[in-house]
């Protein structure tokens, strides 16, 4: 099997120490993690994780039914760049007078759809979203006019063929507890099980 670029989507609960335990399930598969985003889900007390590495599918579904082990990971999915909805976010600070005084630049910005976040008399920093190819091109360009500062944000993806958890979790909620009843046969022998 070929190794490619996945997207790995946690869903969790808040609980703090969980980046460190995820963090230690890659470390330990010697799994470089790509980009890492977390963020509340469409679920009230459910946060989403979105993971991105390249690896073979084998290894990738040995990893997320290990990350489905851990108590507080509810779901595990993962998915290729075809399956997913996905964008990066990036800043750029741009020289002022390099923007006012190059029409070039101005039309570059225009044309990855750059957001105006700050002006000032030093500089301008502008803001685009896109997949990582276009943030890369569009960092090579404003290098070349003295790009004074950049940083990329993680990925953030929706799964295309997904109703979502938010679904799942009400069918959880609605299935009926079994009618029956298993009990613990060990429950009335306490003293003949736990004896030292």
């Amino acid at each position: 099997m070929e190794k490619q670029e996945y997207t790995i989507t946690l869903y969790t609960e808040n609980s703090i120490g969980l980046i460190g335990r995820i963090s230690t399930i890659f470390s330990r598969r010697k799994i470089n993690i790509e980009s890492l985003n977390t963020s509340p889900s469409e679920v009230e007390g459910i946060h989403r994780f979105t993971i991105v590495i390249t690896e073979t599918e084998e290894v990738l579904r040995k990893l997320c039914r290990q990350l489905e082990k851990q108590i507080d990971i509810l779901k595990a999915y993962y998915n290729t760049n075809d399956e997913v909805i996905w964008q990066e976010q990036a800043l750029y600070k741009v020289p002022a007078d390099v923007v006012n005084e190059k029409v070039y630049v101005e039309r570059l910005l225009r044309q990855y759809g750059a957001n105006v976040v700050v002006i000032r008399n030093d500089y301008i920093v502008f803001e685009t979203a896109g997949h990582r190819e276009e943030i890369d091109k569009l960092t090579d360009e404003l290098t070349k006019y003295g790009l004074i500062e950049f940083v990329r944000g993680a990925r953030i993806a929706i799964i295309k063929d997904s109703a979502g958890f938010h679904s799942k979790l009400i069918q959880f909620e609605a299935q009926e507890p079994s009618v029956e009843i298993v009990e613990n046969e060990y429950l009335d022998k306490r003293d003949d099980v736990f004896t030292m």
